[in-house]
């Protein structure tokens, strides 16, 4: 599931007549380079979601074998966009990725479906050192202990793609919710786990992170 709905505000005027997923980063669509490490690892399903401009995604996915999910008449979130995408997607865990980013080092998809003990996790999430998270200017997103259980606190940064497990989305009473509320439930039952990813990320959700990222990829193999 790839995450494709939002407003793109902090990019100004550049999202005013354009999705963010389609601003152009190094010569294609930002989306185009998150749908490309999906594709690699030859997943049976791809969902795309779309709410903003959710025409011109519709019409840059139409020749591919991707799903787009519509969110109408209002946007749903993560979790409740995951959650009507579900019909398409299956009741298996899934990935789910933002759309916002760009990576230099291993295919990420590939590093979490190598890690996933669904016997032991209900969610995986790919993680970051904050010195390795360009773009991002928080004090981090998690805490992370020696097994890999995550914890809320200022530490790793969550790079926006994990595996989750979806049975708990529909015990969700909101239509529009964040899959924080998801991963708040993991994490009492001591089931939210993260791992750290080797290679460098950056947040492609301001202007300034364009150019960032296309530095990033002058240097990049992915």
């Amino acid at each position: 599931m790839l995450f494709a709905a939002g407003f793109g505000t902090r990019m100004g005027a550049l999202t005013q007549a354009c999705p963010k997923p389609l601003l152009p980063v190094a010569g294609k669509p930002l989306l185009d380079h998150t749908l490309a490490l999906a594709q690699a690892i030859t997943p049976r399903q791809i969902v795309v979601n779309a709410h903003y401009h959710a025409n011109q995604i519709t019409a840059h996915l139409a020749n591919t074998p991707v799903s787009v999910s519509l969110e109408t008449p209002e946007i749903l979130e993560t979790g409740g966009g995951l959650r009507q995408a579900l019909p398409l997607l299956g009741d298996a865990p899934v990935f789910t990725s933002n759309t916002d980013a760009i990576w230099r080092g291993p295919n990420p998809f590939a590093l979490l479906q190598e890690a996933w003990k669904p016997d032991e996790m209900d969610a995986l999430l790919l993680c970051l050192p904050r010195a390795n998270a360009l773009g991002y200017t928080r004090d981090g997103d998690f805490l992370m202990d020696a097994d890999g259980r995550l914890t809320r606190g200022p530490g790793v940064v969550y790079s926006g793609i994990q595996i989750l497990k979806t049975e708990g989305l529909h015990a969700i009473a909101d239509t529009a919710f964040s899959l924080n509320l998801l991963w708040d439930q993991m994490r009492e039952t001591k089931r939210l786990f993260g791992i750290t990813y080797p290679g460098e990320w950056c947040d492609v959700g301001t202007p300034e992170g364009i150019a960032l990222a296309e530095t990033l990829l002058e240097s990049s193999d992915v």
